[in-house]
């Protein structure tokens, strides 16, 4: 957090119809909707000139910073940084492959019954995921833009009051979200910046308790991303500034060393390894992928860097395909030369070597192209060590991440009861499910089993109000033993 003071203060406030328009514009230019409302006050304070007392951000990196204080003429004022750790947060990002289907896998083997956010870019992407998770049994409910503001109205009250719901939204969902039991966020398509990304998987963990950033990613994200980049209106010094911070973002995803330890870095905050991401817990292999590497830098200039990965990875294989006799690419040198390795594999090669980048994409076909980067691995005068693809397999450690799976059968029993009167008290009084008890409460309620009003004051999370609206009917459950109930 960034806070600047100085001698007045300004407030803007927003309308109904100002907020659609917001939420319109972010998710058409691919922003969050604060750097639409920091564009219109930059706009402002030009033909205003007023002098703020207090400027405020929960995701501004040095840059931001510096360019926070120059737009409002702030050099004097002093400004307080708080710690971007989330620890409770445990970052993964894994290989594009089917994406859909790796959300579903991860749901069911770590988050069955959870609230939880996914992530989209395109409104289209929203709509056919919430309608495969509802096929496939969840509660979910889409979010963006285009969508009636009375549907986006209802759609985001019902997932802050109910629980067991899952929102896919694009990036126009979000702000003034503060839904305390979000248990995972995921993101489908690769957000623009770190910025954007540790805003949104911000969402995920707000009581403390585990929670989950997973985000899958692939060659096609990053070729997306800058595609959009170059195709911008935005000025040249915008665009180099947007294309520094992708790389960055590209940067976190290829990481071998500590997830964390890379985002709190940008932030410029120093850490040591957290032990809590995915590549603490299963470090990634590396191998050396020169010799890969040159073979298609190679294919990609024989083919006249006219071609997207797909028909490149074509010719490195060797595949009798009629686009390659077409253009009589199997008549190359590179024809074939790729054979030992799989297609699948290319495509992770191919994919890191946009990221760090030996390739550029062509913004007005999607080919590939060669940079200065790519002549000295060419020459022989540069190694490229790159990541191993991991072995599809379930992680070893999924199941610590559910909040309930140190539970006994009994104990499993008495949560669920919990969460059932949880529920069925929050319809009754027309408030969100955790406004009457946290999850980290009721957790706290099974651990100590109180048997007594007088017991069950010492429990974090209940006071006197809610010890004299709550407390007997709570003694009650807790004495239960058997089958949950499922009325609320």
């Amino acid at each position: 957090m960034l806070c600047c003071m100085s001698a007045t203060r300004t407030q803007v406030y927003l309308t109904e119809e100002q907020r659609r328009q917001i939420d319109a514009l972010a998710e058409a230019e691919g922003v969050t909707m604060a750097e639409i409302v920091r564009r219109a006050l930059d706009a402002y304070l030009d033909e205003e000139s007023p002098d703020p007392q207090l400027a405020l951000t929960a995701t501004a990196d040095g840059l931001t910073r510096q360019e926070i204080v120059g737009r409002l003429g702030l050099e004097g004022a002093e400004q307080f940084v708080s710690s971007f750790n989330r620890p409770n947060i445990r970052y993964r990002v894994v290989q594009k492959d089917q994406p859909r289907r790796q959300l579903l896998a991860f749901l069911r083997e770590e988050h069955e019954g959870d609230s939880g956010i996914v992530y989209c870019l395109s409104r289209r992407g929203v709509e056919e995921t919430a309608d495969l998770l509802c096929a496939e049994g969840y509660q979910a409910l889409p979010y963006h833009a285009g969508l009636p503001a009375e549907t986006r109205r209802h759609n985001q009250a019902a997932f802050l009051r109910g629980e067991r719901i899952i929102m896919v939204a694009t990036i126009a969902f979000g702000m003034g979200i503060d839904k305390p039991d979000v248990r995972f966020v995921a993101h489908l398509d690769l957000p623009k910046n770190i910025e954007s990304y540790y805003q949104e998987t911000g969402r995920a963990g707000r009581d403390g308790l585990p929670a989950d950033a997973w985000m899958a990613y692939g060659l096609a994200d990053v070729v997306q991303q800058r595609r959009m980049i170059d195709e911008s209106p935005a000025d040249a010094r915008h665009k180099r500034v947007a294309a520094a911070r992708l790389d960055a973002l590209l940067g976190l995803c290829e990481t071998t060393a500590c997830r964390r330890q890379r985002l709190l870095a940008y932030f410029g905050e120093d850490s040591g390894p957290c032990g809590n991401c995915d590549t603490c817990l299963e470090p990634p292999q590396t191998w050396d992928g020169t010799e890969a590497v040159r073979k298609a830098l190679s294919c990609v200039y024989r083919t006249g860097q006219r071609f997207g990965a797909g028909h490149v990875i074509d010719v490195l294989l060797g595949r009798d395909d009629e686009r390659v006799r077409q253009w009589q690419h199997d008549r190359l040198t590179t024809f074939g030369i790729g054979a030992e390795i799989p297609e699948k594999e290319w495509r992770g090669i191919f994919r890191q070597m946009v990221a760090l980048g030996l390739l550029a994409v062509d913004p007005a076909h999607g080919a590939l192209q060669l940079t200065a980067a790519s002549r000295p691995v060419l020459k022989g005068e540069q190694d490229v060590p790159l990541r191993r693809a991991p072995e599809k397999k379930k992680a070893a450690t999924t199941k610590s991440r559910r909040i309930d799976a140190d539970l006994s059968a009994e104990e499993h029993a008495l949560w669920e009861r919990l969460r059932a009167w949880r529920a069925g008290t929050a319809k009754e009084h027309g408030v969100p499910a955790y406004v009457i008890l946290h999850d980290a409460t009721l957790l706290e309620l099974l651990r100590q089993r109180p048997q007594s009003l007088d017991a069950m004051r010492h429990v974090s999370g209940i006071g006197a109000r809610k010890l004299e609206n709550y407390g007997a009917a709570l003694l009650d459950l807790l004495s239960q033993t058997g089958a949950p109930s499922h009325a609320g």
